[in-house]
C-alpha cells in the first residue's frame, strides 16, 4: 500500500511534511525583480553574500544620494517563522522603501536560507555571515560599491519583523557578547517579535531540533539568555501591535531588557486596532505611523 501521501507534520499555514519527504508550502510569493520603484524613487539591487551557501540580500538606496553622502544603514530579516518569506517579493518592499524614501537611508534585506529544508540555526548562521559581509566594507574597499560609498558604519541599525525581529535581537547580542570590529551597532528595531508562546512550540522544535520549543531556550525566552545584558548596542525600539497574538510576548521582552542591567536605552511603541505585521501588507499612507516612529529612532540623536 502506497502510504507517501500520508502527512506526518502538518504545520498550516506554513507547510505540511508528507512521509515520502516531500515538503508543501501553503504561503508563495513570487519574488519582484530589483530596480526603480516609481512610487518612492527607491532603488535596489541584489548582491550575493556568499557563493558556497548561494546566500543573497537585495539592498535598498533614495534615487538621489550625493557622491559624498554618507548614510544610516537598515539590515533588515524578513519574517515568515523562519519557513518562508525572502528578501525578494513585495512584502519585504513594502516594509522598507517606505523608510529608505522617508528617512533618506539605505536598508539591506538578508535572504537567509528558509528551514524545514535548512534547519535552524542555519538562518541565523547566513544572517552573522550577511552582518560580516557588510562589515567587510567598512573601510570603503567591498565589493558593493553602493555600501563603500554611501554607508555611515557607525550608524549600522539592526531589524526585523516577526521571525526577522528575533533573529535582529540574536545578532546584537551575539555582537556585544563575542565583540565586533568595523561597524558600530546605533540600535536594533524590533517590530512584532516573536519570541515564542506560553505553551511549547512544536514547529519551532520541528525547525530546530536543538530546541526544546519552549521557555528554557534563549532564543525564545531572552529572559535566560545570560548574555543579555551584553547587546551590543546603544538603543533599541520594540514595536507591538494591539491586536497582534504576540504582543504580550513583545511587551515582555520589552520589560525584560529594560531590567536586565544592559546600558542602554529602550522604547517601547504599540500600534492600536492593527494585527500582526501588518506594515507588510497595507499601504504606504496606512502604516506612516510606524514608518515614521521607525525612522524618528534611527535619525535622532
Amino acid at each position: 500500500m502506497d502510504n507517501s501521501n500520508e502527512i506526518t507534520h502538518d504545520f498550516s499555514p506554513f507547510f505540511k511534511v508528507y512521509k515520502d519527504g516531500r515538503i508543501e508550502r501553503s504561503l508563495v510569493l513570487e519574488d519582484l525583480p530589483a530596480g526603480l520603484d516609481p512610487e518612492t524613487g527607491v532603488l535596489s539591487k541584489d548582491v550575493v553574500i556568499s557563493p558556497d551557501s548561494g546566500v543573497k540580500a537585495r539592498i535598498f538606496i533614495p534615487e538621489i544620494v550625493g557622491s559624498d553622502q554618507k548614510l544610516p544603514l537598515l539590515v533588515h530579516y524578513h519574517g515568515g517563522g523562519f519557513c518562508v518569506g525572502s528578501a525578494f517579493h513585495i512584502l519585504t518592499k513594502n516594509v522598507l522603501t517606505p523608510i529608505v524614501s522617508r528617512g533618506n537611508v539605505i536598508a539591506i534585506s538578508i535572504d537567509y536560507r528558509l528551514a524545514p529544508e535548512h534547519l535552524l540555526p542555519i538562518a541565523y548562521n547566513d544572517s552573522w555571515d550577511g552582518l560580516e559581509w557588510i562589515a567587510g566594507h567598512s573601510n570603503g574597499l567591498g565589493p558593493e560599491p553602493w555600501l563603500n560609498n554611501h554607508v555611515d558604519f557607525g550608524k549600522v541599525f539592526l531589524t526585523g519583523e516577526s521571525a526577522g525581529a528575533n533573529i535582529a535581537h540574536y545578532l546584537a547580542v551575539q555582537v556585544g557578547a563575542n565583540g565586533w570590529a568595523g561597524l558600530k551597532l546605533a540600535g536594533v528595531i524590533l517590530v512584532h517579535p516573536f519570541f515564542g508562546y506560553k505553551d511549547v512550540d512544536e514547529m519551532h522544535k520541528y525547525l530546530c531540533p536543538t530546541s526544546s520549543g519552549g521557555d528554557d531556550d534563549p532564543r525564545l525566552n531572552p529572559a535566560v539568555d545570560p548574555n543579555l545584558s551584553k547587546m551590543g548596542c546603544q538603543k533599541a525600539l520594540v514595536c507591538v501591535a494591539e491586536k497582534d497574538f504576540l504582543r504580550d510576548r513583545g511587551e515582555a521582552y520589552y520589560k525584560t531588557l529594560a531590567t536586565s542591567g544592559w546600558p542602554g536605552k529602550v522604547e517601547f511603541y504599540e500600534t492600536k486596532g492593527e494585527d500582526h505585521c501588518f506594515n507588510a501588507f497595507k499601504q504606504c499612507g496606512e502604516t506612516d505611523a510606524l514608518n515614521k516612529k521607525v525612522v524618528d529612532f534611527m535619525t535622532m540623536e
